[in-house]
C-alpha cells in the first residue's frame, strides 16, 4: 500500500481571516503550524485544524478535501477544535498558550496564537541527560518549573477544561523566562474516541491509563498523571514505563527506587502519587498537588525564574552545549504543535 501523502501546507503569502502567512513552522497528524503576521506586521503563530487521516489538500490548493465518508468525523474534531480555541481565548495566564484569536475559513478553523522563541523542556532534558550527571535537574529546579506550570493547569481546570497531552514538548521555556502549556489536545481526543484510527492518540509514557478505554472517565487526575511522568522525566531523563505495560509487571517503583537519595523521598512518593494506575488513588485536583509539591521544608530555592534556573544550571555542566540548544531552537520554536 503507498504511504498516504500529507495534506499540503498553505503556500507562503495566503492570507487568511487577515493574517499573511510566512511559511511552516510544523506539521503533524491533527493540523499544521505557521509563521505568519497580522495588519501591523505582528508575528503570530497559526495552527490550523488539518487532521491528515481524514483531509487531503493538494499543493497550492486552500480548500481541504474530505471524503464523503469521513465527513461527520471530520466536522466532529473541527467542532472540538473550535470549542478548544473559543474555551482558551478566554483564559489568560502566563503558563497558558494565549489564543489572540480563532475563526473558520476554508471550510476549517484557524486557532491564532502568540509567537513563543525558546525552547521546549523537551529539549532542555535531552541537553542535561546527555551531560551524563547524577541528576538531570537539580530538585529545586523540578519544583519550581511544576510549581508555575500548575499554577497555568489550574486555571485551565478551572475553566472546565483539561490539558490530555501534558508532556515535556508540550511545556515551552521562553526567552523571557516562562514556563507555557502549549498544544491542548481536545480535538485528538474527541477523534480517538470516535474513529478507527491507525496511530495512536495518546503519547506513551504520559497518557494515563485511562486514555486507552474508551469507556474511562477523564478529569483533573488525567492531567496529573502526565504532570507526574513529566517529574519523573526531569529526574530520569527518560519518559516512564507506558501505562499498559505497569499493569503485567510495574517497573515504576524500581525505577524511581534508583533515584532515593539522589531526589528527597517526598519527590518520589509525589510522583508515585501522581501516576498511581487507579485514577482515584491520585492527587484529585491540581490544589492538592501544589500544596504537597510547596512544602516548605522541601523548598531550597531562590527567586530567579524558572527560565533562569533551568539555563543557569546548564551553563554550570557546559555552558558550550546549552547554547548549541538554543541556538538550534531560537529561531524555529514556536507556541503550539501538533503531535
Amino acid at each position: 500500500m503507498a504511504p498516504k501523502i500529507k495534506p499540503a501546507p498553505l503556500p507562503a503569502d495566503t492570507v487568511i481571516g487577515g493574517y499573511q502567512i510566512v511559511r511552516r513552522l510544523a506539521a503533524g497528524g491533527f493540523g499544521v503550524v505557521y509563521l505568519a503576521t497580522d495588519a501591523e506586521g505582528k508575528e503570530v503563530a497559526i495552527k490550523e485544524y488539518l487532521p491528515a487521516s481524514l483531509a487531503t489538500r493538494a499543493p497550492g490548493e486552500v480548500l481541504p478535501q474530505v471524503a464523503p465518508e469521513k465527513l461527520s468525523l471530520y466536522r466532529l474534531g473541527l467542532k472540538s477544535f473550535f470549542e478548544e480555541g473559543r474555551a482558551l481565548a478566554q483564559i489568560s495566564h502566563a503558563s497558558v498558550v494565549t489564543v489572540l484569536n480563532f475563526f473558520r475559513e476554508n471550510e476549517t478553523v484557524y486557532m491564532v496564537m502568540n509567537y513563543l522563541e525558546g525552547a521546549s523542556l523537551q529539549e532542555f532534558i535531552i541537553t542535561a541527560r546527555d551531560l551524563k550527571q547524577e541528576k538531570v535537574f537539580r530538585e529545586s529546579t523540578i519544583r519550581s518549573l511544576f510549581d508555575e506550570v500548575l499554577r497555568g493547569l489550574r486555571v485551565v481546570h478551572q475553566h472546565k477544561m483539561l490539558h490530555l497531552d501534558i508532556k515535556p514538548a508540550n511545556i515551552f521555556i521562553t526567552d523571557d523566562n516562562r514556563a507555557v502549556m502549549i498544544d491542548f489536545g481536545a480535538a485528538r481526543e474527541v477523534l480517538s474516541k470516535e474513529g478507527n484510527f491507525t496511530r495512536p492518540m495518546y503519547t506513551p509514557g504520559f497518557a494515563a491509563p485511562e486514555m486507552y478505554r474508551r469507556d474511562a472517565a477523564m478529569g483533573p487526575w488525567t492531567d496529573i498523571y502526565a504532570i507526574g511522568a513529566c517529574m519523573y522525566a526531569c529526574m530520569h531523563g527518560y519518559p516512564p514505563p507506558e501505562a499498559p505495560q505497569r499493569k503485567d509487571k510495574d517497573r515504576l517503583a524500581s525505577s524511581l527506587q534508583k533515584l532515593r537519595g539522589v531526589y528527597s523521598d517526598n519527590l518520589i512518593e509525589l510522583i508515585e502519587w501522581c501516576m498511581a494506575p487507579n485514577a482515584m488513588d491520585r492527587p484529585q485536583s491540581v490544589f492538592t498537588l501544589q500544596k504537597e509539591l510547596s512544602r516548605e521544608g522541601e523548598r531550597r530555592y531562590t527567586r530567579l525564574t524558572v527560565g533562569e534556573k533551568v539555563r543557569m544550571q546548564l551553563d554550570n555542566l557546559v555552558s558550550d552545549t546549552k547554547k548549541v540548544v538554543h541556538k538550534s531552537t531560537n529561531t524555529t520554536r514556536v507556541a503550539t504543535r501538533p503531535k
